[in-house]
């Protein structure tokens, strides 16, 4: 059933071995000079939970997505050369045959305990003048690397609500590690230089979440078996919850559908972290 609010609430059917075979990220979701991989469930710290069950689905869209549109890079030819002679591209929206990319699925209800420390790496790449991966998760506590590849002056000046806040300067190509240590769901990432530039990034204090890739398609393992809130998140058209039961050692699916209709939804954001070539600062 969907509400007013595009909020999807009803329970979904476990089925064992049911989309045995999805990636956590989905599919491919490159960028210039960028990993596909948009940081999903934290493999190795939710088998500490001893976890046996699966969440899977993909995400679909009906109707005209927001469309893209190219980016003007002339005033930074360095960015520019790595798209070759392809145009870079606006990501607000990335749809391919009703296909959506850049979802950020988490559990949002039913789980308890200490799930301890993750280690698994998390980067942030400031590539080709776009921020890559546009949509990441992180666990609380861990680190993420904020990474510069475009050799030109960036500054990470973080502004978010939950977490406290950081200025970093990178002014060449180098790397910086930072950690948030409370759940945000989501902190947009902005440049207030390349107007074009943003990200988001999911922040759970556990380590069951993932991100869609152009496939729409997402898994998110080793779950104790229990009563779930999953979450669909997306920059544009809002946020979608469903209700999930799955029993030890089986896979419940949880599918969700965003359509033109939800654009301009009212879209959970902390304070937006801004990377700027105009100042530079601790």
């Amino acid at each position: 059933m969907l509400t007013r609010s595009g909020t999807l609430l009803f329970t979904a059917i476990a089925v064992p071995a049911l989309l045995a075979g999805c990636g956590g990220g989905g599919g491919d979701t490159a960028a210039a000079g960028g990993d596909a991989d948009a940081g999903g469930a934290d493999a190795a710290a939710a088998a500490a939970a001893a976890g046996s069950s699966t969440v899977a689905g993909m995400v679909m869209f009906e109707g005209t997505p927001t469309a893209a549109t190219a980016i003007d890079m002339s005033d930074e030819p360095t960015c520019l050369e790595k798209y070759g002679d392809a145009s870079p591209m606006t990501e607000e929206a990335v749809v391919a045959d009703g296909h959506m990319a850049n979802v950020f699925v988490y559990v949002k209800e039913g789980l308890s305990g200490d799930f301890g420390a993750s280690s698994a790496p998390v980067v942030l790449d400031q590539n080709g003048c776009r921020y890559v991966p546009h949509v990441i998760g992180i666990m609380a506590g861990a680190d993420l690397t904020i990474q510069n590849s475009d050799g030109l002056l960036h500054n990470i000046n973080t502004q978010s609500t939950a977490n406290r806040s950081f200025n970093v300067s990178q002014p060449r190509s180098m790397e910086s590690t930072k950690s948030f240590k409370a759940q945000e769901i989501m902190i947009p990432v902005k440049c207030d230089v390349h107007g074009w530039m943003t990200a988001y990034i999911g922040v759970v204090d556990h380590p069951y979440f993932a991100v869609t890739g152009t496939d729409g398609m997402y898994s998110i393992p080793n779950l104790p078996a229990g009563d779930y809130v999953i979450e669909a998140w997306h920059e544009v058209y809002g946020v979608q919850t469903m209700q999930v039961t799955v029993g030890d050692q089986e896979t419940a699916e949880a599918s969700f559908t965003f359509n033109e209709g939800m654009a301009g939804a009212d879209v959970p954001l902390g304070e937006p972290l801004i990377l700027s070539q105009a100042s530079v600062g601790h």
